[in-house]
């Protein structure tokens, strides 16, 4: 958006005296470190609910202990790997589609779409701001549920097991990696996740093709969803590095299961 202004701006500086043009210029220049200031202060407060926010979604709370066995699967051997019941799916799902960081992460970015008008035909004020943190919650919610469908069609074990290397570049390495892997069959090896990597482009194809407006097609759609991928990939970096504190307030909040291990896992 800001090219488009700056476009508009130099329009009307040809059609106007030159003193009136240079006071568009610089109101013009005023907007934008308004809209830039906004933005950065927008990141630094989703940074600052973002790991709150995760390690809430993350958390156990005095699960039994069938749950906890079979979610902390990934601090024994892999050949003693034991697949995460239905019931920890589930609360999964509903973790990751209801949970505090799906809503974070939907409130975060429509406030950076808020200030680019982004799509501008849903204007501004409460009810742009309303239509732009329901689209992107339904992105997300969509995006969930396709990946937790296909990972039980093909059988995948998409929660996210910590790495039991260490080193920051190894850990984040890992983090980013186990975004498009999860692990397969009875002994539990990681290998390429279908369902991890084309749920994020189905949840913004359903948004393009769902409710967003008609001028946007595919290539808008595949662009979104290479933000969502992004965002997957900071979701795990975040449960990655994040210490947990299961007696939180927040911890408290939320269901009694966790969307991967409290301790490290394998790092293959």
């Amino acid at each position: 958006m800001l090219p488009v202004s700056g476009f508009r701006l130099q329009t009307m500086s040809r059609a106007m005296p030159a003193g009136h043009a240079r006071g568009k210029s610089f109101a013009g220049r005023a907007l934008d470190i308004k809209i830039h200031l906004t933005a950065l202060l927008s990141s630094v407060l989703i940074l600052w609910v973002l790991p709150p926010a995760a390690a809430a979604q993350s958390l156990a709370l005095e699960a039994d202990a069938s749950t906890v066995a079979a979610t902390v699967s990934s601090t024994r051997p892999l050949s003693d790997y034991t697949r995460p019941t239905h019931k920890v799916m589930l609360n999964n799902y509903l973790l990751d589609t209801l949970g505090p960081y799906p809503i974070t992460i939907a409130a975060g970015i429509a406030g950076f779409n808020q200030i680019y008008s982004s799509p501008p035909e849903w204007g501004q004020g409460a009810q742009g701001y309303g239509k732009r943190i329901g689209s992107n919650f339904g992105i997300e919610a969509i995006g969930t549920t396709s990946r937790f469908a296909m990972a039980a069609a093909l059988k995948e074990d998409t929660l996210y097991y910590r790495c039991e290397c260490t080193g920051v570049l190894r850990r984040t390495g890992y983090a980013v990696l186990s975004t498009v892997t999860a692990r397969h069959g009875i002994d539990g090896h990681r290998a390429f996740s279908f369902s991890g990597l084309v749920s994020p482009y189905v949840g913004a194809g359903a948004a393009v093709y769902g409710w967003y407006p008609d001028r946007y097609g595919a290539k808008d759609a595949f662009r979104m969803g290479n933000y969502t991928l992004l965002a997957y990939v900071g979701g795990n970096i975040a449960l990655e590095f994040i210490t947990f504190n299961p007696r939180s307030l927040l911890s408290r909040m939320h269901m009694k299961s966790m969307h991967g291990a409290p301790e490290s896992g394998p790092g293959n």
